[in-house]
């Protein structure tokens, strides 16, 4: 039929016409993609308070003669044959993101961490020298101080734990020199522990999204959809394609806090090195003719290597020792006995249950403070 020719369509549709006319309405998905103007107001509302971050340090060198590399002639002579060599200026660059009025800026260590001096700049222009409040390697979060006064913008802080898989991110930084940058992706996953990312020195669960996150970028903020923080970007993977990391805004929020006031977080720790055990693991393991020793076949955590002069030490754990409970609770994977003790206070008795070979034993260990994130 023509156009011409054709009835107008029904104002409004009944039950039992045929065909029935719905009309038909935008996807969210398909309303947020048509439109970016969410992305532009989220921005907006945390742009100013977008700092980078620039950093210098300064390291000496020393030059040896050759042959003072053999072990016998260094023993004699020592350093006597090597030259001073210039000092050499080492830059870097990061992002943050002021969060109080005063001129805390929140950052991550590894941006500010051994730097002689650090400069702050704001996206209106201003300069302002940095003085680095507190320092945590294990979360790899950082303060900064900047004086400039009362009247600076502040980030709006969100939730993490409201975040959910799926939702909106948008990363802001200074990604290789960039400066303010946006990438937008989703939240690809929660929880993503630092020991499958592959950083067994830190204690995270990162809030894994796909949008882009590179170098000069750590310490940046990301968003959702509404401009409030739920993380730091850390740019932790060089072989990171197409994925990123960022510590949740939650955690950083109680750092930040202690960070601010103490200058360092206390960490407690037993002195192990672990990884999850599985009856199929440890069968793996047993049926191999050159394994060193044989494992039970229970799901607990391994004790892979026992850190000299450490809790775990002196209450008498061993390599090859399987942890089954803390305190009654069952232990099923390395990251959860990581958790545990996270929480612990220091100098708390814990009770391990530990099965070795056949037998099973109880085992009291007072945490410590961590002193090196890597042990």
């Amino acid at each position: 039929m023509l156009p011409s020719q054709a009835e107008p369509a029904p104002s409004s549709a009944k039950v039992g016409d045929t065909p029935e006319l719905i009309a038909q309405r935008q996807s969210p998905a398909t309303a947020a993609i048509g439109n970016s103007s969410f992305v532009t107001a989220a921005v907006n509302r945390v742009g100013t308070a977008v700092v980078r971050i620039d950093t210098e340090r300064t390291i000496t060198r020393r030059r040896v003669d050759p042959f003072m590399e053999d072990p016998f002639f260094r023993q004699f002579f020592g350093d006597a044959y090597s030259q001073q060599l210039p000092p050499e200026q080492l830059r870097g660059l990061g992002s943050g993101f002021i969060i109080d009025k005063s001129g805390l800026v929140l950052t991550n260590a590894h941006v500010v961490d051994k730097a002689d001096k650090v400069t702050v700049r704001l996206k209106d222009g201003r300069t302002f020298e940095g003085k680095v409040q507190g320092i945590d390697e294990v979360t790899d979060l950082a303060v900064v101080k900047i004086n400039a006064g009362k009247d600076l913008p502040v980030a709006p802080l969100g939730s993490s734990n409201a975040v959910q898989v799926g939702d909106w991110a948008i990363a802001v930084g200074n990604p290789l020199g960039f400066d303010n940058t946006v990438t937008l992706g989703i939240v690809s996953t929660l929880k993503r522990s630092s020991a499958q990312v592959g950083i067994s020195d830190k204690r995270l669960d990162f809030i894994q999204t796909d949008a882009a996150i590179n170098p000069g970028n750590s310490g940046g903020p990301l968003l959702n959809d509404r401009g409030e923080v739920i993380g730091i970007n850390t740019a932790i993977r060089a072989d990171a394609m197409g994925i990123g990391f960022a510590i949740p805004i939650d955690k950083a929020k109680a750092i930040a806090t202690q960070l601010e006031r103490d200058g360092k977080v206390a960490h407690p720790y037993l002195g192990v090195q672990m990884v999850t055990l599985t009856p199929e693991l440890a069968k793996q393991n047993n049926s191999d003719p050159n394994s060193t020793f044989e494992i039970p076949e229970v799901n607990g955590v391994l004790v892979m290597r026992v850190i000299q002069n450490s809790p775990a030490a002196k209450a008498g754990i061993r390599r090859g020792d399987v942890i089954l409970q803390i305190d009654g609770q069952a232990i099923t994977n390395a990251e959860q006995l990581q958790n545990f003790v996270e929480n612990t206070n220091l100098g708390q008795s814990l009770q391990l249950k530990v099965q070795r070979g056949t037998q099973t034993q109880q085992l009291s260990v007072r945490t410590a403070e961590l002193q090196n994130a890597s042990s």
